[in-house]
């Protein structure tokens, strides 16, 4: 592979925003990738890859790099050579790689691959958390598959088309997609593209949706004509999925404290086709009270660490604080105790997270259901998803149903 100076400008220009300005990586690859329109697949995909992976890999790299934060121009370079050199790029004849110590990187990162902090590159404070709370043998088992690139999945919407027709449609556009087995609305991309400039999305035939997730909305065990509420509606990826499960018959109340969402999810629902979705602010108690004992379903995709989905959002890692994890969890039992009420007798309702800690997971659901309220719903069963089983995001979802 040759390096292009351009491109690496970019990538370096990303990484002091997501490390030194504490930027989001994925909304800093949406710019980047907007930096030159003569950008041909292969320079956007060499931009985002080669960004996300030396933020993935950021502690290892520093390491082996001798840098720490707040990285200057000069030492995001250095990572940059990191990830040549372990790659086995040749680095170019520029003032930014001279005396880049090659064979010394290469034995710093066999010295160090030996200990699992730096080899899976994670905070001190995560690794130990996750020790604590999954095992030492299953927490190693799902960083590695934490730390591996996610697929593309998407989710067919079935109020405009059907999974074959979207896998033609696509290919017709030179898109190859397979059928994932268990996974009834999905289909995953072979190789990596841009989904976004194609007819079937504009179209509305398809959202973006790890297969994980795709899970949730099945969990409510919903029909046509129902009351759902979705609580923490966000842009909408579940709702939509919601809305495709009941045939946009009956009534879907998607519900966000961030109006901003909500106004995103708008415009999806409209490409979606989708238009049995009412959107709610959550800017006081009233709203929630107004439909207590209302629902059929209710779907509490709970505010968490975001643990399971490192795949995606790799720098969340290096954001992630310990007290938030704790205050977290005092949301979520909040959460749960207000939301649950909104069920009707006989309803049922789903606690999800994107976490794999148990604490956040079925400790919740256990401290609920023992809780006053808590004791008007029984559990009926639950789902945990560890990436390194499934393949896919790590995720956890409890059905739980109100006493008649």
């Amino acid at each position: 592979m040759r390096l292009h100076r351009n491109l690496c400008f970019a990538v370096i220009d990303g990484l002091i925003q997501i490390f030194n300005d504490g930027d989001y990586a994925d909304k800093v690859v949406q710019q980047l990738l907007k930096r030159d329109k003569r950008w041909g697949s292969r320079d956007r995909a060499f931009v985002a890859e080669t960004t996300y992976d030396i933020v993935r890999w950021k502690r290892l790299y520093a390491e082996i790099a001798n840098v720490k934060e707040p990285f200057s121009r000069d030492d995001a370079w250095r990572l940059f050579a990191v990830w040549a050199t372990l790659k086995g790029i040749r680095l170019p004849d520029w003032k930014y790689f001279e005396n880049t110590p090659t064979r010394k990187i290469k034995g710093r990162f066999d010295e160090l691959s030996k200990e699992r902090k730096f080899r899976e590159s994670v905070p001190d404070w995560i690794d130990a958390l996750c020790i604590k709370e999954l095992g030492e043998k299953v927490w190693t088992a799902e960083l590695v598959a934490l730390n591996k690139q996610a697929d593309v999945i998407l989710r067919v919407n079935t109020l405009k088309t059907n999974l074959k027709d979207l896998q033609l449609k696509l290919q017709s556009e030179d898109i190859e997609t397979e059928t994932i087995p268990n996974y009834p609305s999905a289909l995953k991309l072979t190789k990596r593209a841009n989904v976004f400039k194609t007819e079937a999305f504009k179209l509305g035939w398809f959202e973006v949706q790890d297969a994980s997730s795709q899970l949730v909305a099945a969990y409510l065990d919903v029909a046509p004509g129902m009351k759902v509420i979705d609580t923490c509606a966000g842009a909408g990826g579940k709702t939509l999925h919601l809305a495709s499960l009941m045939e946009n018959k009956g009534q879907i109340v998607a519900m966000d404290i961030y109006e901003s969402k909500l106004k995103k999810l708008k415009v999806r629902a409209r490409r979606n086709g989708v238009h049995n979705i009412d959107l709610k602010v959550i800017d006081s108690t009233k709203p929630i009270k107004k439909l207590h004992n209302k629902a059929d379903r209710v779907l509490i995709d709970a505010p968490c660490s975001g643990l399971g989905v490192l795949r995606r959002n790799p720098d969340s890692k290096w954001k992630l604080q310990a007290e938030f994890v704790d205050r977290i969890k005092e949301t979520q039992q909040q959460v749960l105790q207000q939301y649950s009420k909104m069920v009707k007798p006989g309803g049922k309702m789903v606690y999800a997270t994107c976490s794999v800690l148990p604490s956040e997971n079925q400790e919740q659901v256990d401290k609920f259901l023992t809780s006053e309220f808590g004791k008007e719903f029984t559990f009926v069963k639950d789902n945990k998803v560890l990436a390194h089983k499934s393949g896919y995001d790590g995720f956890y979802m409890a059905l739980l149903e109100r006493k008649k």
